[in-house]
């Protein structure tokens, strides 16, 4: 089943731990300070979305288009990102450790001071 939450639906401060949110239509939403904690995001559509200092630790956001998403000072640690469309999307100050990657859409995407753990060397060839 779809979830379907109006354009641009306001939910700051949100706590939406280990939601369900598969396929969800999350276009433009509003979720700066939201708690997305184990939430299932799989392929969601977050479009043009704000997660300004979002938590979204261990949520699964693979096939996720966030194309145009505002993900600064985000906290991504050990988030599934798998094929994810973050084209365009602002992740500057945002932490990424022990984040999967693995065929994530990054062309034109702001990674400027993103937290990567050390020594990390698993970003697709599309963010170097």
């Amino acid at each position: 089943m779809k979830v379907e939450i109006k354009p641009k639906a306001a939910l700051h401060r949100a706590n939406l731990k280990y939601a369900n949110l598969y396929n969800a239509n999350l276009t433009s939403a509003t979720l700066t300070n939201a708690n997305l904690t184990s939430a299932d995001l799989t392929d969601a559509t977050l479009t043009d979305a704000n997660l300004y200092n979002a938590t979204l630790t261990n949520a699964d956001l693979t096939d996720a288009n966030l194309s145009g998403a505002t993900l600064t000072d985000a906290i991504l640690n050990d988030v599934t990102l798998t094929d994810a469309n973050l084209s365009g999307a602002n992740l500057s100050g945002a932490t990424l450790t022990d984040a999967n990657l693995m065929g994530a859409d990054l062309r034109g995407a702001d990674l400027t001071g993103v937290k990567f753990p050390e020594g990390y060397g698993k970003l697709p060839a599309e963010a170097k």
